[in-house]
Order: structure tokens, then C-alpha cells, then sequence
């Protein structure tokens, strides 16, 4: 016999303790653990952000590349965790420690848990909140896709494993993929 777990409210929420051991998100009320990530993952996020970071303004742009919060709306409460946010700080709506706002660019890259529904689901979630961009790496079969928001929706655009790209928001800074990989 199933029993029904009653989704969390975002006050609910904020008064579960912090797991400093592992990583959360909050689906649609239902909190969901991540693996932690392998060390193709680590280093693929590392390698993303430091050319974001050397490539950006730091005074006007802020790369998030570690398990922050990124609400996604309040009843019930969803939360992700991307791999990379790019947030402009005068733009950054914070509120109770978490981030309530869209960034520029989000980057996530695949895990063996993630399923294509999860990446679907993913998407529909970023897409509510106005990202304008999403770029998903792929690790195992050394992918690139870009998702660029249209309207509700996103257009994909899958890249070469080796291919230098801008963010559309920063089309002075590049990205070269062909440095990612372990």
C-alpha cells in the first residue's frame, strides 16, 4: 500500500535542517537526494567556471558554482541545484539564504541519475522561472546542448564535443569546450 506524502510548503521547507552531507533538491514539495558528484562531473564544472570567471567582469557578474539554492516557486516548494548559475548581482533577488531569481546562464552537467524525463522536467522548471539559457553537458558521451529560451520553451542546439561558444547575455566572453573533458 502506497501512502501519499503531503508536498512541503516553502515555510515548511525552510525549517527542515541543512544535510551538509548531501545534495537536495525540492521537487514540487518532495525533497529528492543527489549522489554526490564523480570526479568527471567535478572537473568538468571546474573547468566551465574558471573560464567563465576569467572571462567575465566580477564586479557586474557573479559564477555560482557550488550547491546553492535556486527556488523555483514557493507552493509547493521547488528547488533546484544547478551546477553553474551567472547571476548580475544588481538583478539578484536573495531571500531566507536562497536565490529567487533567474541567472543569465545555467549549466548542468549529466550525472548517471539523470534520466531524459529528469532533464525534461529540469528544463520545464528553469523555463517557468525566465532562464534565458541552459547548456547541458553530457560527460559520458562528451555532448554540449544549448537551450535558448523561446517564449515558454526552449530551442536546443547541440554543439560539438570541441566547440567554443559565448553565452547569448555575454557575447564578448567564450567557452572553449575542447578544454573540458578529463
Amino acid at each position: 500500500m502506497h501512502t501519499a506524502v503531503k508536498p512541503l510548503s516553502y515555510e515548511e521547507w525552510l525549517q527542515l535542517p541543512v544535510n551538509g552531507d548531501d545534495r537536495e533538491e525540492c521537487v514540487n514539495g518532495v525533497i529528492e537526494t543527489i549522489p554526490p558528484a564523480k570526479f568527471d562531473h567535478a572537473w568538468i564544472v571546474k573547468r566551465i567556471t574558471r573560464q567563465l570567471e576569467r572571462r567575465l567582469d566580477e564586479a557586474n557578474v557573479f559564477v555560482a558554482d557550488s550547491g546553492f539554492g535556486l527556488v523555483i516557486r514557493h507552493n509547493p516548494i521547488t528547488q533546484r541545484t544547478p551546477d553553474i548559475g551567472v547571476f548580475v548581482p544588481a538583478t539578484m533577488l536573495r531571500r531566507d539564504g536562497y536565490i529567487h531569481s533567474a541567472p543569465e546562464l545555467a549549466v548542468e552537467v549529466l550525472s548517471p541519475s539523470n534520466s531524459p524525463r529528469r532533464v525534461r522536467e529540469l528544463l520545464s522548471d528553469y523555463a517557468a522561472i525566465g532562464i534565458p539559457e541552459v547548456w547541458i553537458v553530457d560527460p559520458a558521451d562528451r555532448t554540449i546542448t544549448l537551450y535558448l529560451l523561446e517564449g515558454s520553451d526552449y530551442r536546443a542546439t547541440a554543439l560539438p564535443h570541441d566547440a567554443v561558444t559565448s553565452p547569448v547575455r555575454f557575447p564578448s566572453v567564450s567557452v572553449d569546450f575542447s578544454g573540458i573533458w578529463p
